[in-house]
């Protein structure tokens, strides 16, 4: 049966998750794009989405109106919190979800990856590794053996996650960010943009630096 699928957002992300969707189309997945869905759309992503020939299908009560059995969703937005609540908002709807999975990205053996998680170009995905539902993975990002991405985890660019870490719901982990082996980050935590993680960090913590300290404490 042919796959349906809509992203909702049309922002960056969006359109990354866009590219992960022609690839593993040309590489001969039995997907359809039917569109994209944002309730608030910029102009300018509006105009990359005609450039492609990608169709904007409106809000997400556009999207219930037209919505059939065949149809999946893919919540492509980068804050975890909101990418929840949509995700919240139209499984209660009664849609399923997609996973996408780039052709080039690479998956160990023995792991799982959740329901609604976008896995893009160049991620290595190491062995017995989980990952959890609606878990982004952007492109060229590293996840180590035996590690655990739990739900609406983001994983920016070049990150890399050591083996046997944990990286809790809702935990946004920046560009070439690097979280050592055997670390817990908590929940809802924030990992700045080239960190080095020593140290497991607090729920709801941001921490920035080499090696990485909450936010404003003192060297």
């Amino acid at each position: 049966m042919t796959e349906q699928i809509v992203v909702i957002g049309a922002g960056g992300f969006g359109r990354e998750t866009l590219d992960v969707i022609e690839a593993s189309r040309a590489a001969g997945a039995n997907i359809v794009l039917s569109g994209v869905v944002d309730a608030s759309p910029r102009a300018v992503d509006l105009q990359r989405l005609a450039d492609r020939n990608v169709r904007f299908i409106g809000d997400e009560e556009a999207l219930l109106n037209e919505a059939s059995n065949e149809t999946r969703f893919v919540v492509a937005i980068g804050r975890p919190a909101l990418r929840r609540a949509v995700t919240a908002r139209l499984l209660a709807a009664g849609l399923q979800t997609a996973t996408v999975i780039h052709p080039k990205a690479v998956v160990g053996w023995g792991g799982s990856i959740g329901l609604g998680v976008v896995v893009a170009s160049g991620v290595q995905i190491s062995t017995n590794v989980t990952i959890g539902d609606h878990v982004h993975l952007n492109p060229g990002s590293i996840i180590g053996h035996d590690a655990e991405l739990r739900d609406y985890v983001s994983v920016n660019p070049g990150a890399v996650v050591s083996g046997n870490v944990v990286v809790r719901r809702e935990t946004m982990l920046g560009a070439a960010s690097v979280v050592l082996q055997g670390i817990v980050v908590g929940a809802e935590a924030t990992v700045g943009a080239g960190a080095c993680v020593t140290k497991d960090v607090p729920a709801g913590a941001t921490v920035v630096g080499i090696p990485a300290r909450p936010m404003g404490a003192s060297s």
